[in-house]
């Protein structure tokens, strides 16, 4: 299920300075995989190891390292090459070369002010299914990254596209998820109708079934039998 929607999630791993000779810079874990996520909103999250790699195949095409997700506070691109990228056992890792009028968030990551990463994508694939104890969780299988960001002010987590996705899933309307997310109730999305066997079958003129089983036919008849012969 591919959106156009870009969304965004923030990732535990702490940001570290890595200061190269006369280079400031800083880096971490912007993602990391089948870590589930925090409570979403009635679902948690977590990342496939083949998430990005589409992105990688490419290149990682055009993405940029930015403070706080701040159009304003670009530090780095992939193409210019001051910004790496790698996927590992754990994640995506990324390493970014600081511009010398950034080295105040160089400064803020060193203090701890700045502590976690983020990043933006947009989904190709995604999956719902349900954890062990019942929770709803959604899988993103592929996507493509948008960008990398240290943050210190974690913006709001906007899920309507993971319930959309799973609207599409389950062949249900939109505002019937949302309202059951409200409710706790996006499970009953997830779990497989009852089946349900009709112990007394009726006939055509809703009556009880007229005609026995053969077998109890047949034991009535076999008593009928032994009733005459005594």
């Amino acid at each position: 299920m591919s959106t156009s929607t870009a969304e965004r999630r923030f990732t535990r791993g702490l940001v570290e300075v890595r200061k190269d000779g006369g280079q400031y810079r800083i880096g971490g874990y912007a993602a990391k995989f089948n870590k589930l996520s925090r409570n979403l909103g009635g679902f948690v999250e977590r990342i496939d190891p083949a998430f990005f790699a589409k992105s990688e195949g490419d290149g990682w095409p055009e993405v940029m390292a930015r403070y706080n997700h701040d159009d304003n506070m670009l530090l780095g691109t992939s193409d210019a090459g001051t910004l790496a990228l790698a996927v590992d056992g754990v994640g995506l890792g990324y390493d970014v070369d600081l511009p010398a009028s950034r080295a105040d968030v160089y400064e803020l990551v060193q203090r701890g002010d700045v502590r976690r990463s983020s990043f933006a994508f947009y989904t190709f694939e995604s999956d719902w299914g349900l954890t062990d104890q019942d929770f709803p969780v959604r899988t993103l299988l592929s996507g493509q990254l948008v960008d990398v960001a240290p943050v210190n002010t974690p913006a709001y987590l906007d899920t309507s596209t993971g319930l959309r996705s799973l609207a599409e899933q389950a062949g249900a309307e939109l505002a019937e998820v949302r309202a059951a997310a409200e409710a706790g109730e996006l499970a009953r999305f997830l779990k497989p109708p009852a089946t349900v066997i009709d112990l007394h079958p009726h006939d055509e003129r809703g009556q009880g079934d007229t005609h026995p089983p053969l077998a109890l036919r047949q034991r009535h008849a076999e008593l009928m039998r032994k009733g005459r012969t005594t």
